[in-house]
């Protein structure tokens, strides 16, 4: 099993439709696979198709009353069990900042997941934009980062204050992110998209993807009807992006 934290402090650089399409593209190669939503927009559960749930069963629940991950765990359509995200986990800074021992708790529900839902595969989180308690909590509950940063210049200096970062967290908890850098929403006719590019390149080397996901429509009309790209589009630039994305991050080594 691997967990992989989708991370960018930037918003709008398709982290959400990252962990959509991966993690879809992932459970279609038979993979057991598990998506945590842990942003109080809780955009991934709209665009897994998931618009009604009680209240008490979402991640904010596991942090305000201590129920088990197992236990809230929905089957989606594309064959990914969801832990919905739900706008009150904005109130999770303000209730535990002062907590010591809040950082670690993640990483101990996923693992209490795993024993009692027999879990094997992949477990995706899709990190809230900023460096709070639940982003600290799915950075050391992960295994690897996965950082989509889209084609443009703001986007850019925010990787690389991120990358600052997990730097100073890798010092803290002694251990090494296997790390991955994607670029989104690139478009070719631009000439800023080559520059961000090769300035990614020259400061990443092997950690930038190879796999470039270009500017799409059908990547932003599919959350729209709660489905991902290759059940809207299915030959769509998008889906053929993202499948290749998959493939070359198996072939890395990203899903253990």
């Amino acid at each position: 099993m691997s967990v992989i934290a989708v991370f960018n402090q930037k918003g709008g650089v398709g982290k959400t439709t990252t962990t959509l399409n991966v993690s879809t593209s992932v459970a279609q190669r038979g993979l057991a696979t598990v998506a945590i939503d842990l942003d109080p927009q809780a955009h991934l559960t709209l665009a897994f198709g998931q618009r009604a749930f009680a209240k008490g069963d979402s991640c904010y629940s596991f942090f305000a009353e201590n129920k088990p991950l197992a236990g809230m765990l929905r089957e989606t359509a594309q064959g990914v069990r969801l832990l919905p995200g739900a706008p009150d986990l904005s109130k999770v800074d303000a209730l535990h900042a002062s907590d010591a021992g809040i950082s670690g708790k993640l990483r101990q529900g996923i693992a209490a997941m795993v024993e009692e839902a027999q879990h094997r595969g992949p477990v995706f989180i899709d990190c809230c934009p900023m460096l709070g308690v639940l982003t600290l909590n799915a950075l050391i509950a992960a295994d690897s980062v996965l950082i989509p940063v889209s084609a443009d210049y703001l986007s850019l200096q925010g990787v690389h204050r991120l990358d600052a970062a997990l730097n100073v967290l890798e010092q803290r908890l002694n251990r090494k992110f296997l790390r991955r850098v994607v670029i989104t929403r690139y478009d070719a006719r631009r000439k800023l998209a080559a520059g961000v590019q090769e300035e990614l390149a020259r400061r990443y080397g092997a950690s930038l993807c190879n796999t470039r996901i270009a500017e799409n429509v059908a990547l932003a009309e599919s959350p729209m009807h709660g489905k991902d790209v290759f059940s809207h589009s299915p030959a769509s630039p998008g889906a053929r992006d993202y499948r290749a994305l998959t493939e070359e991050l198996f072939a890395a080594g990203f899903f253990g």
